[in-house]
C-alpha cells in the first residue's frame, strides 16, 4: 500500500509552505504529494489559492521522487486541450511523476465568483466523459478530431506527448455509482473514495469495480482502489487528541457543526501511528492500494514524519 500526503491548497498555502511540505514528504518517504484544485476557501481559512497545476509544475522542478497530482481538477475550470497540455508540461518537468485526478466539480460558489459555468450534474458528467476521452487521445494519438455535444476539435495534434508511457495515470473519484465506475474502468488508473466506511464496505466497492472492469473487458487487477481521509496522527493518544483539536480549530466551517466534528473525529485516519498501521492493513486486505492522508495543519511537518512511519510499515 502506498501512503500519499494530501493538502487543501485553497486555504492560503503559500509557495514557501508548499516547498517545505514537499521537502518533508520526500524526507519521510511518502509516495506522493497531492493537492486540491479550488480557487475559493472551503474550510474558512483566508489567504487565497495558488493555481493547482502551476503549483505542481513548480514542485515538479524541486522534487526528485514524489508523485504529484490533483484530487481533483474540476472539468469546469479548463478546456480539455488546455488541461492535457498543462499535465503534459508537469510530466516533462517532473520526469514522469505526475497524475491527473479529474471530476465534475461541486463547489458552486467558486464557479460564481470566477465566472465559470456550472451546469447541472448530469451535464457536467456528460462533459467529464468527453473531457477524459479528449485528454487521453491528446496524450496517445498523433492526430485526431472530436465532435461531441460539448467540445469540437479538428485535426488536434498535442505534441509532445507525456513522458509516462502509455500515458499519465488518471484518477476518477466517486461513491461507486454506475457512471463513475464505468468511466474509471474505461480510462482510470485508480478509483478514489473518501475514507468513511468499514473494510467490509470497501470490499463491496471492490466487487462493484471488478464488475465494471468485466463489463469493459479490462483486467480488474489493473484498476486500483484508493481512499482519501482527514488525518490527525501522533505517537500517543494525547498527541492525537491535541492535533485533532488543532485541526478542528483551523476549520471555521465546522465551528458550529457538531455532526461534521463528530465525523472528523471518527475518521479511520485519526489515531496513533500503530493504530493507523493496523487499520490501513485491514483496508489493504480488501483491495485498497493507496491512501491519501489529508493534513489540515500544513505547518505541522512533524505529522508528515509520522506518516512516513506508517508508510514504511506498509511498504
Amino acid at each position: 500500500m502506498q501512503i500519499m500526503l494530501m493538502i487543501e491548497g485553497q486555504e492560503g498555502v503559500t509557495w514557501d509552505e508548499w516547498c517545505a511540505i514537499a521537502e518533508a514528504a520526500e524526507m519521510a518517504g511518502l509516495a506522493g504529494l497531492f493537492r486540491s484544485d479550488h480557487y475559493t476557501e472551503i474550510q474558512g481559512t483566508p489567504g487565497g489559492a495558488l493555481d493547482a497545476w502551476g503549483t505542481i509544475c513548480g514542485l515538479a522542478a524541486r522534487t526528485e521522487r514524489l508523485r504529484l497530482g490533483t484530487l481533483v481538477s474540476p472539468l469546469t475550470f479548463r478546456h480539455p486541450s488546455n488541461l492535457a497540455r498543462l499535465v503534459t508540461t508537469a510530466d516533462h518537468i517532473s520526469g514522469g511523476r505526475v497524475e491527473l485526478g479529474i471530476g465534475t466539480g461541486w463547489y458552486e460558489l467558486e464557479h460564481t465568483q470566477n465566472g465559470f459555468d456550472f451546469p447541472p450534474m448530469k451535464t457536467r458528467f456528460d462533459m467529464l466523459e468527453e473531457q477524459v476521452d479528449i485528454i487521453v487521445k491528446s496524450w496517445t494519438e498523433d492526430g485526431f478530431s472530436h465532435e461531441g455535444a460539448h467540445y469540437t476539435l479538428q485535426d488536434q495534434s498535442a505534441l509532445p506527448h507525456p513522458v509516462q508511457m502509455p500515458r499519465v495515470p488518471i484518477i476518477i473519484g466517486g461513491a461507486a455509482r454506475l457512471r463513475s465506475l464505468a468511466l474509471a474502468a474505461k480510462h482510470g488508473s485508480e478509483y478514489n473514495s473518501f475514507l468513511f466506511g468499514s473494510p467490509e464496505d470497501l470490499a463491496e466497492r471492490r466487487r462493484l469495480l471488478d464488475g465494471a472492469c468485466a463489463d469493459a473487458g479490462r483486467d480488474p487487477a489493473t484498476l486500483g482502489m484508493t481512499l482519501m481521509g482527514l488525518c490527525a496522527i501522533g505517537e500517543t493518544e494525547a498527541e492525537v487528541a491535541e492535533r485533532t483539536d488543532k485541526a478542528l480549530g483551523r476549520m471555521a466551517n465546522m465551528a458550529a457543526n457538531e455532526e461534521a466534528q463528530a465525523a472528523f473525529r471518527a475518521s479511520p485516519a485519526i489515531g496513533t501511528v500503530d493504530a493507523l498501521i493496523d487499520r490501513l492493513r485491514a483496508y489493504e486486505a480488501v483491495g485498497v492500494t493507496r491512501v491519501y492522508l489529508q493534513l489540515i495543519d500544513r505547518s505541522d511537518l512533524a505529522s508528515i514524519a509520522l506518516m512516513g512511519k506508517v508508510a514504511e510499515a506498509l511498504r
